[in-house]
């Protein structure tokens, strides 16, 4: 997941070395060729299968690519830009800060670099959106993950005649009929170390982006409406309604902050389902056991949490990886465009990765597996792409109160009214 929720950093030796070796060389040319860097903390199957289609295409053009995998990429950039001596390019998880060094003039516009209206027709809707500063477009989506997807056991699901909801009142019918045929809704876990209470923040930010679409849901990550609001606390209504009430979650209320999000939702793959529904983001299947993972298209089904109105507004949240200039040059432009096309991803897509192009019209033959396919479709049918809100917040919020108080009011050791005050009396005041 390329987010700051779940990225670790390196070690300090490795951060060391990257530093004193340097990026100067990524714009030096030999015999001809011309050398363009890029960094990425993406997996490394996913920079394997980009590059294999990328390199052909670069060397035609004269340039030769080169990927340093950067586990701690958001710290480095930012270190690198400092000191004068940036990659080429680099694919940032967080486009935040993509937007506070474009606010600084340390990365390059891609408005008279790439085809934008064409982009706009290709891309999934608001993709292009995450990277922009004073109406100008900083960064290019590259790979995509989603968020806001719930997991069931296929073959008891679908044994036991339940179908995928249309509508989030649909979502709490099927969660009151899967109760009512004797069997536990929801498996449901935050628990993830010194990053515990995360899981709960994609459930919020999913239900406010459902609720209150885009437009509020920017408003609210950037603190111009507040956590204590009536569309906040809608959103906390509806998790509460399907979290807190006695038989919906597997262990009750009292097992949802201890119970790790790795492991939370494995109970849906015992003989008799410990649950028959779990919220997550699309990296989840790795975590699911190993002979799920051997058969993921037969074992495994997937919706999104569907819109609030039936044929209504319905975004998406997601995060990805997003490729900018840092260094800019005609070979670095050119590269840019290279990144920007749609079958980019093809082999990515193709040898075993996570990858998911923000491509509407990548071809979904071009996913191995059925269940990605669908994910992927749950993305390109979207009204809207909005990136994952705790990673776009401030710091002390997004990764600190945020996580922090919704794990103490999920725990049952303070008030949602308390919770939410204290989260708005965390936003740094500049």
């Amino acid at each position: 997941m390329l987010t700051r929720k779940l990225v670790l950093s390196a070690s300090a030796l490795g951060a060391l070395t990257l530093l004193t070796t340097g990026c100067s060389a990524g714009s030096d040319s030999a015999g001809g060729t011309k050398t363009v860097t890029i960094w990425t903390s993406m997996d490394q199957p996913i920079i394997d299968g980009l590059e294999a289609t990328l390199a052909p295409r670069a060397k035609a053009a004269g340039i030769t690519v080169k990927w340093s995998k950067v586990d701690n990429i958001s710290q480095l950039i930012v270190q690198k830009v400092q000191a004068n001596d940036p990659p080429d390019i680099a694919m940032m998880p967080q486009p935040g800060i993509i937007k506070d060094l474009a606010a600084k003039g340390k990365v390059t516009a891609l408005d008279n670099v790439l085809d934008l209206p064409a982009l706009r027709g290709s891309m999934t809707a608001g993709t292009l959106d995450v990277a922009q500063v004073g109406g100008k477009t900083y960064g290019l989506m590259v790979s995509m993950n989603v968020k806001g997807l719930v997991f069931y056991p296929k073959k008891a699901f679908e044994a036991a005649g339940y179908t995928a909801p249309k509508t989030l009142d649909e979502l709490d019918t099927l969660t009151a009929k899967v109760k009512a045929d004797g069997n536990t809704p929801w498996c449901l876990g935050i628990e993830s170390g010194t990053a515990t209470g995360w899981p709960a923040t994609d459930w919020f930010e999913n239900l406010v982006l459902k609720y209150g679409g885009i437009e509020q849901y920017n408003q609210w990550i950037s603190h111009q409406l507040k956590f204590d609001s009536p569309l906040v606390r809608q959103a906390a209504a509806e998790f509460e309604k399907i979290a807190f009430t006695d038989g919906n979650v597997l262990g009750g209320r009292k097992a949802i902050a201890s119970n790790a999000f790795g492991t939370a939702g494995n109970a849906m793959f015992n003989p008799k389902p410990g649950c028959y529904m779990y919220q997550q983001g699309s990296f989840i299947t790795g975590f699911f056991p190993k002979t799920v993972q051997k058969n993921v298209d037969s074992e495994v089904g997937v919706f999104g949490l569907p819109p609030a109105t039936a044929g209504g507004d319905n975004p998406v949240e997601g995060g990805g990886d997003t490729a900018s200039i840092y260094k800019d040059s005609p070979a670095a432009q050119t590269v840019m465009k290279l990144l920007a096309a749609t079958d980019l991803g093809t082999t990515a897509a193709g040898n075993g990765s996570s990858f998911i192009s923000p491509h509407k019209d990548f071809p979904l033959s071009a996913y191995p597996l059925q269940t990605t396919q669908t994910i992927a479709k749950v993305a390109y049918g979207s009204t809207g792409f909005a990136f994952d809100g705790s990673d776009a917040m401030p710091t002390a919020v997004g990764s600190g109160s945020f996580w922090k108080e919704m794990t103490a009011w999920i725990a049952g050791q303070e008030s949602l009214d308390d919770a939410l005050k204290n989260i708005d009396a965390s936003w740094p005041t500049s």
